[in-house]
């Protein structure tokens, strides 16, 4: 009879390596843990747990951190996952910088450097990458060589048929056709490209507001609106990448979009997008300064959020703009009918619970189902949170394996 191959399913590298990784992920999710503690997590018996973490520790992938207090002994000693066995970078582009980030596998954000690219020439988009990149790791104390993988978040999606970048016309120097090559040839290491509200979503179902869910929408609103589909767990980017780009969607109430990649105006973008807030304020007579629009409409939401009970303008404020909000998202939930439904970017955040509410009642009456709608947990860079966690995905799975 021949002999099993090597690493084939049920061999007892193949059953050691999954028991490995799931210690490493507890450890992940848990922190520092004992012997005894991961043997009973895992189901393992004593004597199997300390050979796991022996092995792992001889791999550089754990690190005895102490012992539990008051419990001393060898099954008091504390291991966890070491922090330096590997290190991966996001990149956060965006029309004035590229905010840069290096992680440990652990997920701490150990380095990051911010870029300001107003103004930039085209041809300098590869320096730039390089430049952001460069920065982080400084800050993180590495070198480039020592980072496994790299994700670029950015605007609009790189259609995979021609390499381009589409659906962001606003992105000086990112639309040559050879860029990915470029870029592969200035990184060092693996790199993916990803749209930025899909980073987004990334960072709600790892971290946030999404965890547990496998089918859900995020809405994101800050300079422009844009969507994100989790269908079966897994993100829906489109044949061309462009799945999700709903500021074109015809809406009631707006012109048509035609001749979309051409700067023009209409669509959910005019209805529900950042301009529409000081318009709608201005026509309640609320005095409102004008562009920036982000920062404005920021500012009136949230002081609406506030003080919504004692001034009947900034709750009819509330009320138009989430019927408006919730107009584009009745027509994403006819098609996808989807669990959960995260609400994210500055505009919407600064609304709070009582614009969330709002849109949550007016859905229910422009819908057939009813997903529930939630605001993000993860307010904070939550682009570059995502190109973190997706980097780190992959480079764990590269290094957690110890089936090879």
């Amino acid at each position: 009879m021949a002999g099993t191959a090597p690493g084939t399913p049920g061999t007892p590298r193949v059953l050691r390596a999954m028991n490995d990784r799931a210690a490493l992920d507890l450890l992940l999710e848990h922190g520092p843990l004992s012997r005894t503690r991961i043997g009973k997590l895992t189901g393992l018996s004593k004597p199997t747990a300390s050979q796991l973490l022996a092995r792992l520790e001889a791999a550089g992938l754990v690190v005895a951190t102490g012992t539990t207090e008051g419990r001393p002994g060898p099954n008091a000693q504390l291991y966890a996952v070491n922090a330096r066995a590997a290190y991966a970078a996001g990149l956060d582009v965006s029309q004035s910088r590229i905010h840069a980030a290096v992680a440990d596998v652990t997920g701490a954000i150990v380095g990051e450097f911010e870029l300001r690219t107003p103004g930039r020439a085209a041809s300098g988009v590869v320096r730039q990458v390089t430049d952001a990149l460069d920065g982080a790791v400084k800050a993180a104390g590495i070198t480039r060589e020592d980072v496994r993988r790299l994700v670029i978040g950015t605007p609009g999606a790189f259609d995979p048929a021609t390499g381009r970048l589409r659906y962001a016309a606003h992105l000086p120097g990112w639309h040559s056709p050879t860029l990915l090559e470029e870029l592969a040839a200035a990184l060092p290491m693996p790199f993916e490209y990803e749209n930025d509200v899909n980073l987004v979503a990334v960072a709600e179902q790892r971290l946030g507001a999404a965890r547990g869910h496998s089918d859900f929408a995020l809405l994101w609103n800050e300079e422009g609106m844009g969507a994100a589909l989790v269908l079966g767990g897994r993100l829906h980017r489109g044949f061309t990448g462009g799945a999700g780009e709903v500021g074109f969607l015809p809406v009631p109430g707006t012109p048509l979009v035609r001749q979309v990649t051409k700067a023009n105006s209409g669509g959910y973008q005019e209805l529900a997008g950042v301009q529409a807030v000081p318009r709608i304020a201005r026509a309640l007579g609320i005095d409102t300064p004008e562009q920036p629009y982000v920062p404005v409409a920021c500012g009136l939401l949230a002081h609406a959020a506030e003080t919504h009970g004692e001034d009947p303008r900034y709750a009819e404020l509330l009320d138009r703009y989430a019927e408006r909000v919730a107009t584009g998202l009745a027509s994403l939930v006819a098609v996808l009918d989807p669990e959960l439904i995260v609400l994210s970017g500055d505009v919407l955040v600064a609304g709070g619970e009582a614009l969330r509410s709002r849109v949550q009642a007016e859905l229910a009456d422009l819908a057939a189902s009813r997903p529930r709608l939630v605001l993000t947990s993860v307010p904070v860079r939550p682009v570059l949170r995502g190109a973190l966690e997706s980097a780190l995905a992959t480079t764990r799975d590269e290094v957690f394996d110890t089936s090879r």
